[in-house]
Parts: structure tokens; C-alpha cells; sequence
């Protein structure tokens, strides 16, 4: 029955993607073409991806004493107070600082009633659960003077925004284990406007804090939350593991600054799935570490399962890796994609000096809609930290694949840009059915990359049109067995 399901479902797009084509009065051979490819999609590999859906589920173990905790607290016990206008940072800070006493019991729960909860930044402790109820609301305070100043990261060596230090963020934590930040549909609102208004406007003094930053932990989970006009980035884990992302949705204004959704970086064993995340730059985001520092540090982003996802990004990417990406980026795999109205749908960024690699990526049955450009590779992001980097610090991107995947609206199916010194290599391309709105001949724009396809339309630079029988990397990614057991 679930094949059947699914069978339908893309037979039905395939009628609207029909109804589409036929309102841009299009021509009757491209329609008939992309039928076909999408009912070989329905029949064959895209049913195969969705098939083998129950495979590809999140398999790393969890450290989690239990969701539900043996000891719990309201923060009405320690003076807060839901009106929206007093600050309560110390009410959390003494809520917190009371359940690290439950730690070696099984941990413990700060739960927070429905009211508006204005507060600064706060850290959270070990084997503890931060619990919102439906219409609670953690607002953040708009007054920098509420979010202390802290040192760069080690792989960074200088803030996101500006050199120097950064503000701590809104909810952190350091070297924690069992964490779990969830509720019932609660909201977490980091009012970052006069953040946004700062940094466009070039008056901060330090970088801007995110929502959620935590360090050099392990067993986290977050879920069933709405986060909200994040100051930066919304969900930032740096040197984690056992990171488990489910249901929650993201959403900032589409001219909000660099404001990422779910930032994975330098993290290993990550799972995303069943969010829904709209922001003004990249919706999610892999990241390990810039430049000189991130290559000092050689902390690797690896093993990601990325699953039923929906994204948008006004003018960043929807699925972005790097532009930092110094400790390396490896074993990621991404399905079920509903990508919309974005500038990017999938993007690889790069430089020469980053070092590091992007490599062993497998995103498969993808659905994009209004996207200006599908697929980007670039190897031209110049920024740098500082001028301390080494230019002959080479990125390699190798072993990047996508297959099942159709869109409709794209402007440019893909504009691939290596690095001239390390070109990119065996990029595979397979089951991919674009309807585009530029003259099909100039659809792709390449250069320095080299890889492997079928079944692709609009047809892909010559670099790009050898056969997959000549690669066996990229039949290895188009039958990830070895990835399916690693994730």
C-alpha cells in the first residue's frame, strides 16, 4: 500500500507540474518529456527511495535518562513572571542552578507555563529537559547588555559577524550530556529586529548571538518547538554528538540577515527530521570550522541523516555545506526534500585556503519549486578570517550525489564553479527532471568540475554527461548500502 501511496502521490504532481507547463504554454515535447521522466521517477527510483524510507531512520544511540523526568519544577517557583515585560534571566539562572542537584536522580524538568517570558541568556545543565507549553513564549531581550560577551570558538578565531568576541546566546550550554529542550508546540522568540537593524546598519561591536549554542555535548534532543526571528542563527551545535532535531519550525523574515535555521558544525551522529524552516539565509546549514583554526582544530561534521524536511531560503540556500568547512564534511545523507521559494535549493561552498573537504554526500528524492538555482557549487567564497591562511590549503569536493529529484519554476538548473587547481570531482547526477525557465542550452553553467549522469534533463555540461559505468564511486553513492549501515 505505501508504494501505491507514493506512486500516486508523484503521479499527482505530475499533474500539476502538467497544468503548470501548460499555463507557460510551453512546448508539448518538453511536457511529454518531463511526464515520462517523472512516471520512470514514480515507478522506479523514486519509489525505491521512498520504499526503503524505514531503512534510513536515525539509528544512533541515545543517551537520554528519559524524556520524561522524576522531578520537576515550574518557573513561577522562582519569582518569574509571564507578563512580557519583566525580565526574568535570574529566575531561569536559579531554576537551573536549583535542578543540577537532580543530575545523579534522573534529572529533572523546568517547565514553563503558558505567558510571555522575557529573559536574557541562561545555561542549562546536564540531564535536564526544558519544557514549553502550548502558548509559552521565551522572548528574548532586546537589550544587548543582557547578553554577556564571550571568546570566539577555537575552530573560528574570530565571531560570524566581526572580528573579535561574540555575545552568548540566548539558551546554552557547555560540555552537557542529556539535554532536551521540547514542549508542547511552545515558542522561542529571539526579537532580533534591532539585531538586524545593528548589522545592517554596521553599528554592533560584537558578533550577534543565536537562539540555541551548545558546546562540546553529547545526547541532545530538540522538539515539538517554533522558533522565531533569531538574532543569527537559530540552532547552533558545535563539537556535539547524539544530536537529534525533530518537528520543530523556524521561521525569520526573508530580509532578516544571515539568519540560518539549523546549524550542524564540527558535530558527528545528526539527525533533522520533520521540520519545517524558513529564514532569510541558509535553512540548514553543515559547517566544521574556518580556515587556519578549523583545519587546526580537525573536528570533522560527519554521519547525517537529514529526513521530510521543508525549506526555504530567501536569499541563502535551502541545504547549504560550508562555505566553512575546514575540518571536513563527510557521510551525509538527505532525503525527502521539499525545497520552495528559495535563491538556492542545494549549495557546496568553498574556497582555496579553507582546506578541509565536502565528500561522501548522497541527497535523494528531492522536490523543489520556484528556485532560482537548483544546484550551485562554488568554489569562489573568498571571505577568510583573517589574512593569516594558507592559499595552498586546496578544498576537496568529491562524491556528490543527487538522484529523484524534479522541479518546477527554476530559473538555473545548476551553476558549478570549481577551484581551477582542485577541480571537483565525480559530482552524479542521476533521475533528475528540471522545468526550467531559461533556454534549456545555457541551463548549466560549468567549470573545473567533472562527474557522471543519466537520466538528467535539462542535459548537464559535457563535464558532467560521462556514463555512471565509468565511475564506481558514483555507483557506490547511487547504492549506499556502506552509508546505510553508517548512518
Amino acid at each position: 500500500m505505501l508504494i501505491i501511496r507514493s506512486v500516486i502521490a508523484i503521479l499527482c504532481l505530475c499533474y500539476c507540474c502538467l497544468q503548470t507547463l501548460l499555463e507557460e504554454e510551453a512546448h508539448e515535447e518538453a511536457i511529454f518529456l518531463q511526464i515520462a521522466q517523472l512516471l520512470l521517477l514514480a515507478l522506479s527510483g523514486g519509489v525505491k527511495g521512498i520504499r526503503g524510507e524505514s531503512d534510513w531512520q536515525c539509528k544512533y544511540s541515545t543517551g537520554f535518562s528519559s524524556t520524561v523526568r522524576p522531578h520537576s519544577v515550574s518557573i513561577l517557583e522562582f519569582g518569574a513572571k509571564g507578563d512580557g515585560k519583566t525580565v526574568n534571566t535570574l529566575a531561569f539562572q536559579n531554576a537551573i542552578f536549583y535542578l543540577r542537584s537532580f543530575a545523579d536522580k534522573g534529572g529533572a524538568q523546568l517547565y514553563v507555563p503558558p505567558g510571555r517570558w522575557l529573559t536574557g541568556s541562561f545555561n542549562l545543565t546536564s540531564h535536564l529537559t526544558l519544557f514549553l507549553e502550548r502558548d509559552a513564549i521565551i522572548l528574548a531581550s532586546q537589550d544587548s547588555s543582557h547578553w554577556p560577551v564571550i571568546e570566539p570558538l577555537p575552530s573560528y578565531g574570530r565571531g560570524i559577524d566581526l572580528p573579535g568576541g561574540r555575545h552568548r546566546s540566548l539558551i546554552n550550554g557547555y560540555e552537557l550530556k542529556d539535554v532536551v529542550i521540547t514542549g508542547d508546540n511552545g515558542t522561542i522568540d529571539g526579537q532580533g529586529a534591532v539585531w538586524w537593524e545593528w548589522f545592517n546598519s554596521h553599528s554592533l561591536n560584537y558578533s550577534r548571538p543565536h537562539l540555541v549554542e551548545l558546546e562540546s555535548s553529547n545526547d541532545i534532543l530538540i522538539s515539538n518547538l517554533t522558533f522565531l526571528n533569531s538574532p543569527a542563527w537559530n540552532i547552533h551545535t558545535f563539537y556535539c554528538s547524539n544530536v537529534q532535531v525533530q518537528n520543530i519550525t523556524v521561521r525569520a523574515p526573508s530580509d532578516s540577515p544571515y539568519t540560518n535555521g539549523i546549524v550542524p558544525d564540527s558535530c558527528s551522529d545528526v539527525c533533522i527530521e520533520a521540520c519545517h524552516i524558513s529564514v532569510g539565509y541558509d535553512a540548514i546549514a553543515l559547517k566544521s570550522g574556518w580556515d587556519e583554526y578549523g583545519i587546526a582544530y580537525n573536528r570533522s561534521t560527519s554521519n547525517v541523516h537529514i529526513n521530510r524536511v521543508n525549506l526555504q531560503s530567501s536569499a541563502g540556500s535551502a541545504l547549504a555545506f560550508g562555505s566553512e568547512m575546514s575540518g571536513g564534511i563527510s557521510i551525509i545523507y538527505a532525503e525527502q526534500l521539499h525545497i520552495f521559494n528559495s535563491f538556492s535549493g542545494i549549495k557546496i561552498k568553498t574556497t582555496r585556503g579553507r582546506g578541509g573537504y565536502i565528500k561522501d554526500i548522497v541527497i535523494s528524492d528531492i522536490v523543489m519549486e520556484n528556485v532560482h538555482v537548483a544546484l550551485e557549487l562554488t568554489g569562489q567564497c573568498e571571505d577568510h578570517p583573517d589574512d593569516h591562511f594558507d592559499p595552498d590549503a586546496f578544498p576537496i569536493i568529491s562524491g556528490i550525489t543527487l538522484k529523484n529529484m524534479i522541479g518546477s519554476n527554476i530559473t538555473l538548473a545548476g551553476n558549478l564553479i570549481g577551484i581551477h587547481q582542485a577541480p571537483f570531482t565525480a559530482i552524479c547526477l542521476s533521475d533528475i527532471s528540471l522545468s526550467v525557465t531559461s533556454e534549456p542550452s545555457s541551463s548549466w553553467v560549468c567549470s573545473d568540475v567533472f562527474g557522471f549522469s543519466k537520466s538528467v534533463f535539462p542535459e548537464p555540461c559535457s563535464d558532467l554527461q560521462a556514463p555512471y559505468s565509468n565511475s564506481s564511486l558514483c555507483l557506490s553513492l547511487l547504492y549506499p548500502t556502506g552509508h546505510a549501515e553508517a548512518l
